[in-house]
This record gives C-alpha cells, structure tokens and sequence, in this order.
C-alpha cells in the first residue's frame, strides 16, 4: 500500500475549532489499479483526488480546518474480499477519515458493511449498483457518481424508441452486471421493447465468441446487441463485436456504461454512432476544459467521468468537514445530508438524505466518427442534459428497494 502525502504545509486548526483528529484529514483511494477497470480511474484518481486537496487550500488558505492532508491507496483487484480486508485496514491502520471510489459493484457493496461497521465515511464514485441506495444503504455510505438506473433509463429508452425494439444482452456475472441486466430490461419494456435474450459471461474475461455468434441466431433475431460490460472487457467485446460483422447483419450495438478512455483505447470509428449515457464529459464547456487540462498535465490523458467524480466527492467532503468544523464522521454526514452544490463535474447537485444519492445533470452522448474529431480526445457529441431531477431513481423506488437509513 503506498501513501502519498499530498500537500502536509503547516497544520493546526483555524476554522474548525480544532477537532481534527490527529491534525489531519486521511483520504483513501481504494480501486483497481491492475485490471480491466485501471484506465477509467486507477491511479489517476489519485490524481485527481490530489488537484482536489490543492483546491481546497487554495479556497480556504489559512481559514481550513487543517492543511495537514494526506492520501492514501490501494489496489482492491476487483474482488470482494481483498475490498473487504483493505477497507479495514485504511480505516484502521491508515486512519483513513473516508474511503473513496471503489469500482466493481461486489467490491463496493463489501466495502459500504465496512464503513457502517466502522462509522466512517464512504463515498463510492466508480461502482454502478442500486443496491447502494436500496438494501445495501446505510448512513455512512454515499452513491456519488451515476448508477444503473440513471444509465438503462436514458440509454435504454433512446436506443428503443430509436427503433431498437428487439435486444439481446449480455451481462457480466456479478453484482453489477446482475443490475445493469435488471435496469435495463426494465427500461427497455417500459418503453415498448423486448428483450429476446440475456446472457451472464464471465468476469472478468476476454473472449465473448460464443455470445456475439448466438445473436443472429436468436429468433427474433435482435435489432440491438446491449453490452453491459465495462473498462478492458468492454473493449473487447467491441473488438469482437467489429470483428464478426454483426452491424453489417443488422444488429446495432448498445454499450450500457462507456467511458473516454474505453473509446480512446479502440478509437472511435470502432463506437461510432452510439448512443450513451456519460455522466461528465471533459469538453462540454470552458470550465471542464480548463480543470481537464490540468488534469492532463500530470497525467497525459483526459478525464473520464469516474477521475472528475473522485475529484468532485473530495472537495465536497473537504468542504463538509470544513463546515462541520471537524473530521467526525457523523457530524460530517449532517452537512452532507441535503446538501446542495455545483463544482466541475456535479451541476445542479443534491445529497439526498433518505438514500444518499448524490443527484445531479447527466448527458445524452452520440460517438463521433473519426472523420469529425478535430481536437484530440473530442470523442463525444453530447445530444441532449438530462436534468438531475429525471435521471435519477425517486427517493420512494429507493424506499421500496430496501433502504432505510436508521
């Protein structure tokens, strides 16, 4: 595990009365730094995370409640139980004061019983399950940055009404992928489509022949191929996906959760025309462009919404710690709750106190052909905001998925 100490100028308390245990405030990165998820946020989150702490004391100077700041990370491998074993330890040992992104549903949800078990804060930022603001919630853990809702109710019902009435889906087998399948279906018959088929495969995996070569088989024979894989398993099911000709047979592809770095990886004639769902996108304005170039900088890429989501869930719990004056978990969680903010990635936001969603804008993406990207990285078209309001599940479907706060 290494420590990276970000920035550890003068301590001491100024605006918060010193309550700071041990003058100074621990932030823990815990992600796949190895694996088929490392390039949509790995350890540029970290980095992320870093500009984050910069901003921070750059806000406050003198007036924070500590400048005394570190961060701390760890590689979970995507499997549960390393999540589980590591999350202690950053709470424990490290003394982490919250624990942040954590893609991998299965390692997430392993890693929100830590946090409640501990009373300390978790925001998770790169896991997509519902079951975070449903059965699995709790009042020490926050769902930050999208989720599998927000992504099948917007992709699912334009890809649909666009004439893609018959899917077949395949899903990767676990935690997310079981929800993605779930959310999915059901957006897709709500608006008057047909799943024909849906098949689990393997995680993580490299090799998704058997699925592509069943789709023109079904009968009917799919107008949509939906994959809900994402990171490095994605990639290769697009790669297979060209590779067999499938658009050439009729079948469109439909990608559940895509990231930047996922189209930069193949290129974007292998996406293009496909309609998603990005939670943030680095070119959508000056400000996002300006924070995406600072970004670059340190990192050679541009952001993809899960490093902007890091960076945003920092500040934001920096700055409730600020308000609350102190690193107490659950003072803190008091000016989390009903909180409302806009920062670089989260515009229009809310912490919704009953399930700790953190709502905010969404985007309706279209993938350029090569042809039309005339500055490097510009891969998206965005088509259309989805106000925070709609692209979320309402506080009562939460309710009546099992959340209760206590």
């Amino acid at each position: 595990m290494a420590l990276l100490v970000a920035g550890c100028g003068a301590g001491g308390p100024s605006g918060g009365g010193g309550k700071i245990s041990g003058d100074k405030i621990v932030l823990a990165v815990l992600n796949d730094q190895s694996g088929v998820y490392s390039d949509v946020s790995g350890k540029n989150s970290v980095e992320a995370v870093k500009l984050a702490i910069e901003d921070f004391k750059k806000e406050y100077g003198d007036k924070a409640v500590t400048r005394n700041i570190e961060v701390i990370t760890a590689d979970h491998q995507n499997k549960p139980e390393i999540a589980n074993s590591k999350a202690q330890e950053l709470y424990d040992r490290q003394e982490a004061d919250t624990i942040l992104d954590v893609p991998t549903s299965s390692a997430a949800l392993a890693v929100a019983t830590v946090a409640n078990q501990k009373k300390k804060l978790y925001l998770n930022v790169g896991a997509a399950t519902t079951e975070l603001t449903g059965k699995s919630c709790n009042k020490y853990t926050f769902h930050y940055a999208y989720d599998t809702y927000m992504l099948a109710k917007s992709t699912g019902t334009t890809v649909t009404n666009q004439g893609g009435k018959n899917w077949y889906l395949i899903y990767p087998d676990y935690a997310y992928g079981q929800d993605m399948q779930k959310s999915f279906t059901t957006a897709i018959k709500a608006a008057g489509g047909n799943v024909v088929a849906s098949d689990p495969t393997p995680f993580p995996n490299d090799n998704f022949s058997t699925f592509l070569l069943k789709a023109p088989n079904l009968n009917p024979k799919p107008d949509v191929l939906g994959t809900m894989q994402a990171g490095g398993d994605m990639v290769n099911v697009v790669k297979q996906y060209n590779e067999f000709g499938l658009k050439s047979k009729g079948i469109k592809l439909s990608v559940g959760l895509m990231f930047i770095t996922d189209i930069h990886a193949l290129g974007p004639d292998a996406f293009a025309g496909t309609t998603f769902t990005d939670a943030w996108y680095w070119n959508l304005d000056d400000r996002n462009r300006a924070w995406a170039d600072r970004f670059q900088q340190r990192t050679k890429i541009r952001p993809s919404f899960a490093h902007a989501g890091n960076y945003s869930a920092a500040l934001q719990y920096l700055k409730a710690v600020q308000r609350a004056g102190t690193d107490d978990a659950d003072e803190v969680i008091t000016k989390l709750e009903n909180y409302t903010f806009e920062d670089v990635f989260a515009r229009n936001a809310k912490v919704r106190a009953e399930d700790h969603r953190v709502i905010h804008d969404v985007y309706l993406a279209e993938v350029k052909p090569k042809s039309e990207v005339t500055t490097d990285w510009d891969y998206e078209k965005i088509l259309r905001t989805i106000p925070a309001a709609d692209a979320f599940r309402a506080v009562d479907q939460s309710v009546a998925a099992g959340c209760k706060m206590g």
